[in-house]
C-alpha cells in the first residue's frame, strides 16, 4: 500500500496545485482504495482511509469526519486499456454521474523512475462536509467486479439496538416474546424451551461498518462474534426490514451479566495521522447490558423423572451392548487363537511325522550297509537297538522329559557307533531335575543325526560328539558339538533333516509365545557346534 501511495504523490502534488489555483487548499494525499487515491484539506488531522470489511470484499470506506473538500483520482497501468473502464459518482445517494468514460485526454503520466509508468486522470473534486459521495467503477470487460468506494463526511452514527427477540419451541412449532426499545440494561430469563436470541437493530446506509461483539463481565473474555447482518423473512413484518444477528442459547454458560458491544470494524490507530483518544473512539461504540438468568428448574417432576428414566435406560443399553459386542469379539477371538493353536499343532505333528520315516530310512540304511560288509554281529547288534529305539520313536508324545531325551539320544548313538566308530558324551548340570524338565519329542535328534551322517563320516574312531543340557539362568541351553570336518551355514542344502528342523522350530515359536527358541549354528573346518535355547523354560 505505501507502494501505492508513492506511486500516486507526483500526481496528488499537481492536482493539489491545480486546486490550489481554484481556491480549494488540498495537500494531503491518501490511498482510498482500489485503484483510487484522494488528495484532502491540509488542515485536516485524522483521516481514515481504504478501510475494508469482511463481508463487503470489494468496498472501500474512507471516514473524513474534518474534511470539507476530496479530489479524487483513478489512475491505471500503461498496458491497461483506460476506454474500457466506466464510473458512476452518487453524492447522498443521488447520482451525479452515471456510467461515464474516462476522459482520455486528460491522462496523466507518472514516471516512477525504475518502476513502470502509470497515468492517472482526476474523476472532480467534491465538498464532503455532512455529505457521502460514492464513486462505483468497473470493467466492461468484467462487469459483474464492481469496485465502490465511500467517502463519508458525516459523524457516523451509533449503532441502535431497536429489539430484543428470544424465540421458544411451542406444538405448532416456533414463536417469539419480544423486547422492544431496550434500554441499557436488559434482564431476560433462558428456559429449556428457550433456544435463540436475536438482536435487531436501526437500518442504516453503511450496516455493514458495524460488528457484533459479547462480552462475559464476570471473566472479560469475548464469546460471541459477527461482522454481517441479516436481512428480510424474519420476525414479523415490523422487523422484516431491520438488520439482525441470530446468536445461539449455549453461548450463554451460566447466569450473569454479559456485555454487548456494536462499533464501526475501522482501525482507528492505524488510519489516522494523529493519535486518537479511547474517548474519542468511544462515542461511536454502542454498549447494552444483559442480565441473564438460565432458569434449571422450569422442569416439571414428571419431565426430570422421565429425562432420568431415558437417560438410565440409554446408558444401560449401550453397556449392555458394548459388553455384548465384547464377549462376541472375545470368543471370535478365542475361537480364533484355538483354530490357529490347532492348526500349529497339525503342521508340528505334520513335520514328526516327516522326521519319523527321515530318522527311521537312516537307521535302515546303516542296517543295511553292516549286512554289505557282513558285518553280521554288528548288524544284530544294530538291529536290537534299533527295535527298541523304533518303538520310543513312534510313540505319539507332544513332550518328553530330558531323561527321556537323553535315554532316546544313548540308544541312537550306542546304535550309530557300530558303524562309525566314533566317541561321544552326554552331559548335564547337577542342577537340572531331567526327570521333571519336559521338551517337544525329538528336538535335539535331527541335529545328533546330521552331526553323525556329515561329521562322523570321514573321521570314524577319530570322531567325537559332545550332547550337553545347560542352565542358564531361567534358560535351557542344549547343544550338539562335533569334531567334524563342517559345513557352510550360510548356503541351502537339500538335506531333509535339517529344514524340517528349521521350519519346528519356526512353529514352536508360535505356540509357545512366552518362550523362545533360539537356534545358533556355528561351523568350520574343525567341526560344528548346535545350540538350541529355549528361554525362560526353566
Amino acid at each position: 500500500m505505501k507502494k501505492i501511495i508513492l506511486a500516486l504523490l507526483n500526481v496528488v502534488i499537481m492536482l493539489s496545485a491545480a486546486d490550489a489555483q481554484n481556491g480549494i487548499n488540498l495537500y494531503h494525499s491518501y490511498a482510498a482504495g482500489g485503484r483510487l487515491a484522494m488528495c484532502v484539506d491540509s488542515a485536516a488531522k485524522n483521516v481514515y482511509y481504504e478501510n475494508i470489511f469482511p463481508n463487503q470484499p470489494q468496498t472501500f470506506f474512507n471516514y473524513l469526519p474534518e474534511v470539507n473538500n476530496v479530489s479524487v483520482q483513478i489512475y491505471f497501468r500503461k498496458t491497461e486499456r483506460v476506454q474500457d473502464y466506466r464510473y458512476t459518482i452518487l453524492a447522498d445517494n443521488k447520482p451525479i454521474a452515471v456510467n461515464k468514460l474516462i476522459d482520455t485526454a486528460r491522462l496523466k503520466n507518472i514516471d516512477r523512475g525504475d518502476e513502470e509508468i502509470r497515468r492517472s486522470a482526476t474523476l472532480g473534486t467534491f465538498s464532503i462536509k455532512d455529505k457521502i459521495i460514492t464513486i462505483l467503477t468497473y470493467d466492461i470487460q468484467r462487469p459483474q467486479d464492481i469496485y465502490k468506494n465511500v467517502f463519508y463526511g458525516k459523524p457516523i452514527p451509533k449503532a441502535r439496538i431497536k429489539t430484543f427477540a428470544k424465540r421458544f419451541a411451542t406444538k405448532e412449532g416456533v414463536d417469539y416474546s419480544y423486547i422492544t426499545d431496550p434500554k441499557e440494561r436488559t434482564s431476560i430469563i433462558f428456559t429449556r424451551k428457550d433456544d435463540e436470541l436475536t438482536i435487531v437493530k436501526d437500518r442504516s446506509d453503511i450496516d455493514y461498518l458495524y460488528y457484533t461483539s459479547i462480552k462475559d463481565k464476570q471473566t472479560n473474555k469475548i464469546i460471541f462474534e459477527s461482522t454481517a447482518w441479516q436481512y428480510g423473512g424474519y420476525l414479523d413484518e415490523a422487523y422484516k426490514l431491520s438488520p439482525y444477528i441470530k446468536i445461539d442459547k449455549s453461548i450463554f454458560k451460566k447466569s450473569g451479566d454479559y456485555e454487548i458491544i456494536i462499533q464501526p470494524l475501522i482501525k482507528w490507530d492505524r488510519y489516522s495521522d494523529f493519535d486518537i483518544s479511547s474517548e474519542e473512539i468511544e462515542k461511536y461504540v454502542t454498549r447494552h447490558t444483559l442480565s441473564i438468568t438460565i432458569d434449571e428448574e422450569s422442569y416439571t417432576k414428571l419431565e426430570l423423572f422421565t429425562y432420568a428414566a431415558i437417560v438410565t435406560f440409554s446408558i444401560g443399553f449401550v453397556f449392555l451392548v458394548i459388553l455384548y459386542l465384547t464377549k462376541k469379539s472375545n470368543k471370535k477371538k478365542l475361537a480364533e487363537k484355538e483354530q490357529e493353536g490347532s492348526m500349529i499343532k497339525l503342521q508340528l505333528n505334520s513335520i514328526r511325522s516327516q522326521l519319523n520315516p527321515h530318522f527311521l530310512f537312516n537307521a535302515l540304511s546303516g542296517i543295511q550297509n553292516l549286512i554289505n560288509k557282513n558285518e553280521i554281529d554288528s548288524a544284530n547288534k544294530y538291529l536290537s537297538k534299533f527295535a527298541r529305539l523304533t518303538r520310543n520313536v513312534l510313540k505319539d508324545n507332544e513332550r518328553i522329559s530330558l531323561l527321556q531325551e537323553k535315554s532316546l539320544l544313548d540308544d541312537y548313538l550306542q546304535m550309530e557307533q557300530l558303524r562309525f566308530g566314533f566317541q561321544y558324551t552326554i552331559n548335564h548340570s547337577g542342577d537340572l531335575d531331567l526327570a521333571n524338565i519336559e521338551i517337544p519329542s525329538m528336538l535335539l535328534q535331527p541335529f545328533v543325526e546330521n552331526a553323525v551322517k556329515h561329521g562322523m563320516e570321514q573321521k570314524t574312531t577319530a570322531g567325537k560328539i559332545m550332547i550337553e543340557f545347560m542352565k542358564q539362568a531361567d534358560n535351557l541351553v542344549l547343544t550338539v558339538t562335533d569334531n567334524g570336518t563342517g559345513f557352510d551355514t550360510e548356503r541351502k542344502y537339500t538335506g531333509l533333516g535339517l529344514q524340517l528342523s528349521d521350519s519346528r522350530i519356526a512353529l514352536l515359536n508360535r505356540v509357545y509365545k512366552e518362550n523362545r527358541f533360539i537356534l545358533v549354528i556355528q561351523s568350520s573346518i574343525n567341526g560344528t557346534k548346535i545350540c538350541l535355547t529355549l528361554t525362560d523354560w526353566l
